[in-house]
């Protein structure tokens, strides 16, 4: 099995796994859904291709800087008619950050980085007006489980909430990872795709399990533990003295 890793960083993102109508929420990180669509637009995939070889990788996502949640308020008018639409609430989150892996067959990873690399449709974090601010690929696919690149990759979050949260002795990142059939899930999302067809998008049930993480590089996390050192090496050796 092979991990592609994923920066999803950007002035704004939205993850919508229950939006209806004229109210379009927004989770607290990515869904495997919005991710799919974006490697699945990368790859040049048109709406009614099929899913299923995405909707079966391993999907997880780390917290590396939530955000703020905004709400903004849109217009729109029919296209045909140019009748003014009900007025909608959308919500985004600003200014986050979230690594983002996805684990399967090693062919398969591969095409998806390197669709990533040269993507046929621009990729959106959730929406087509969230365009991300950086590289969306953090580096080629790697020879390790989903869970332990997550924990080891480099803490993606900005400079300054690195230090802010690190003072406050609270430097934790969240897990959100796929939940294996036997176990049971902390909970459950209708994020799996079916279908992308504007005609009649399907999502199933996706069961997820959280875990609480030392961030990369502080105190408690795999980077940050100091290689050995004895301070006696650099002690010139006493010789014995004379009468």
């Amino acid at each position: 099995m092979s991990v592609l890793l994923m920066r999803l960083a950007g002035p704004l993102q939205s993850w919508g796994s229950a939006a209806r109508f004229v109210r379009r929420t927004t989770e607290n990180a990515p869904t495997k859904s919005g991710v799919a669509g974006l490697l699945a637009a990368s790859q040049g995939r048109r709406r009614d291709a099929d899913l299923s070889d995405l909707a079966a990788l391993e999907f997880g996502v780390r917290i590396d800087q939530p955000g703020t949640r905004l709400r903004d308020f849109q217009t729109a008018h029919h296209s045909d008619t140019l009748k003014a639409m009900p007025l909608s609430e959308r919500f985004y989150l600003a200014d986050a950050v979230f690594v983002a892996g996805v684990s399967g067959e090693a062919a398969l990873v591969q095409r998806l980085y390197e669709a990533l690399l040269e993507p046929v449709f621009l990729p959106y974090l959730g929406r087509r007006s969230c365009p991300p601010s950086e590289p969306i690929t953090i580096g080629e696919p790697l020879d390790m489980g989903l869970e332990q690149a997550l924990r080891e990759a480099k803490w993606e979050a900005s400079e300054r909430y690195r230090r802010r949260l690190t003072a406050s002795g609270a430097a934790h990142l969240d897990l959100l990872l796929d939940s294996p059939p036997e176990v049971r899930p902390d909970f459950t999302l209708r994020d799996l795709p079916v279908s992308f067809d504007a005609r009649h998008r399907r999502y199933g049930l996706r069961g997820i399990r959280t875990l609480r993480i030392p961030a990369p590089g502080t105190a408690g996390s795999p980077q940050s533990s100091p290689p050995p050192h004895d301070p006696t090496d650099l002690l010139t050796p006493v010789t014995s003295r004379t009468a």
